[in-house]
């Protein structure tokens, strides 16, 4: 099905894609110092494992999912990067390292980097947690009808 293109952002509309329909926003609740602090050190540590001595270096590099200064707000814990930023910088890191000598070996700068994503994802920054609990209320319950049935071979 051919999506047409938005004509108006408020308003019910039919065969619209979801971000062309108007939707109430709930107002998040700030991040952290501490949490915006937690993240900005897992990039900086990741961007020193790429071999990366300072975020100049990253920036100019090909390719960088973003500004220098955004990065130093990064880090510093000023700005706190959305999810998908955050998963961008980690990427990048992980799969372009520095080719200069101060850069991890492959397997350690990839592991670091699945640490660093398990554990922002811990962080009440991202509500990851908030959508897992989501989706468990959602279950429908299981019932006697409803279960498999292991069968035997």
């Amino acid at each position: 099905m051919a999506y047409a293109p938005c004509t108006s952002r408020f308003g019910p509309q039919t065969d619209q894609p979801l971000s062309c329909v108007a939707m109430a926003r709930k107002k998040l609740q700030p991040v952290t110092r501490e949490d915006a602090r937690a993240i900005g050190a897992m990039l900086r540590g990741l961007r020193r494992a790429a071999g990366y001595r300072a975020v100049q270096d990253a920036a100019v590099a090909g390719g960088f999912p973003a500004a220098r200064q955004t990065i130093y707000a990064y880090e510093r814990g000023g700005l706190t990067p959305s999810l998908q930023q955050f998963l961008e910088i980690t990427e990048f890191y992980a799969l372009h390292p520095s080719r200069g000598d101060g850069a991890k070996a492959e397997d350690d700068l990839r592991a670091q980097a699945v640490a660093a994503v398990t554990r922002a994802l811990t962080l009440p920054a991202y509500h990851v947690k908030q959508a897992h609990e989501l989706m468990e209320r959602l279950q429908p319950p299981l019932t006697e009808g409803r279960r498999r049935t292991r069968r035997s071979s």
